[in-house]
């Protein structure tokens, strides 16, 4: 028996919404993760420059000023998860490409550390707009979904890598303001490419033919919890990690890490290799029981960080690496989890309510980075990202056997 037409139409448009997710618009979509995790860092690298300029004594005492930019790019995930859902996904990529370029500018602009708080804070709500939008818009119909976020999950972390890199060098050559404006026209530019090669959805997600999930409310709501928590503890250990790394090799290697550009090369080949983890380990998602792996990955982080907080020199620079390995392979689950178990009518909805909760406390790490090194060096932080890593083991212990 033929479907019925509006099921008919509402399946068509899906397929056709798919087919457009190739190609040149799948790799604009995965080069959006790169600049989206780019621009968040550019501060965390440049830090020491701009709290020079800015006649700040300590590069501590500026990081506070960011945390609005990681609270939005949290709570900015509930409305944007929503608008992608019911107004449609590649609409909403086209104002976080325009929107992140613009706000860049602005960063560029700003003259004292308030107006610097402002405008990254604009930053932060157009970068909440990728995570719940531009992931689900690349997933929604792959046959192999945990290759396709592992791929994605390395663009964004090159994007990282990349961040480090140029703007260590763009902080030597050029000063720090032009470490926001070059990732600000590339942003408008594939802005221009994404308008071009993205074809218009027929009908926004919300509006397509659903795919039923036959699962009891019971296991979802855990399983929605547990993705609250290990997405909460992961998006602070990255949020520690990625805004602290530089400070922590700056310190740690000291004779080595003086010249900006030299930390970035350094950091920029922590987070090169460490992201090929999320490719490897997406692979895995379609091959391995996911709660076996997730937990395998997640507990290797503790004795890591536990190792690290007495680190120093070269060997402080290989558990560095060996810890941001499994801390970026650990990426990948939330979304296979979002995949595995919600329809793509809703996805925008449960990731935009999941980064909402995750970042939005997460955005606390930024907040409390300074003051906590300030006051108890990195010895205790990374002692701190054990335990968190531990509380995660401990959530990923409840997911469903099957």
């Amino acid at each position: 028996m033929p479907p019925p037409p509006a099921a008919s139409t509402a399946a068509t448009n899906e397929h056709h919404a798919v087919a457009s997710h190739t190609g040149a618009v799948a790799l604009l979509l995965n080069v959006a993760h790169a600049i989206d995790h780019l621009m968040l860092l550019v501060f965390a690298t440049a830090v020491s420059a701009i709290a020079a300029e800015f006649g700040i004594a300590r590069w501590e005492d500026l990081m506070p000023y960011t945390t609005g930019a990681f609270v939005l790019f949290g709570i900015g995930s509930l409305p944007a998860g929503r608008l992608g859902d019911h107004w449609g996904r590649r609409a909403m990529m086209l104002v976080f490409f325009f929107g992140l370029g613009a706000s860049a500018f602005l960063v560029a602009l700003t003259q004292s550390p308030w107006q610097l708080a402002i405008a990254l804070t604009v930053m932060g709500a157009f970068s909440a707009i990728y995570h719940p939008v531009g992931i689900p818009m690349l997933v929604q119909g792959a046959d192999k979904p945990g290759r396709v976020i592992g791929v994605n999950g390395l663009a964004g972390n090159l994007g990282i890598a990349l961040a480090a890199l140029l703007t260590g060098v763009l902080v030597k050559y050029a000063g720090w303001r032009a470490a926001f404006v070059v990732p600000g026209m590339l942003s408008i530019a594939c802005g221009v490419a994404f308008a071009l090669a993205a074809p218009r959805e027929a009908a926004p997600p919300s509006k397509r033919a659903p795919k039923q999930v036959d699962l009891p409310p019971s296991v979802l709501a855990r399983v929605f919890g547990v993705l609250v928590v290990t997405s909460t503890c992961g998006a602070l250990i990255f949020n520690f990690t990625t805004n602290g790394n530089g400070e922590l090799l700056r310190e740690r290697l000291a004779a080595i890490t003086r010249d900006p550009a030299t930390l970035g090369l350094m950091l920029a080949g922590v987070y090169a290799i460490a992201s090929v983890a999320q490719v490897i380990v997406g692979r895995l998602i379609d091959r391995v029981p996911l709660k076996h792996l997730f937990l395998g990955i997640v507990a290797m982080q503790i004795p890591l960080f536990a190792l690290a907080a007495h680190a120093d020199g070269w060997a402080l620079y290989a558990l560095a690496l060996a810890f941001m390995i499994v801390v970026f392979g650990a990426i990948p689950f939330t979304d296979a989890l979002i995949v595995r178990y919600v329809d793509d009518r809703m996805r925008s909805r449960v990731a935009g309510m999941r980064l909402t909760v995750a970042f939005g406390i997460s955005a606390l790490a930024v907040w409390l980075l300074g003051p906590l090194v300030k006051a108890n060096g990195f010895a205790f932080l990374l002692g701190l990202l054990a335990a968190i890593a531990a509380v995660a083991a401990a959530a990923v212990t409840q997911l469903p056997r099957r």
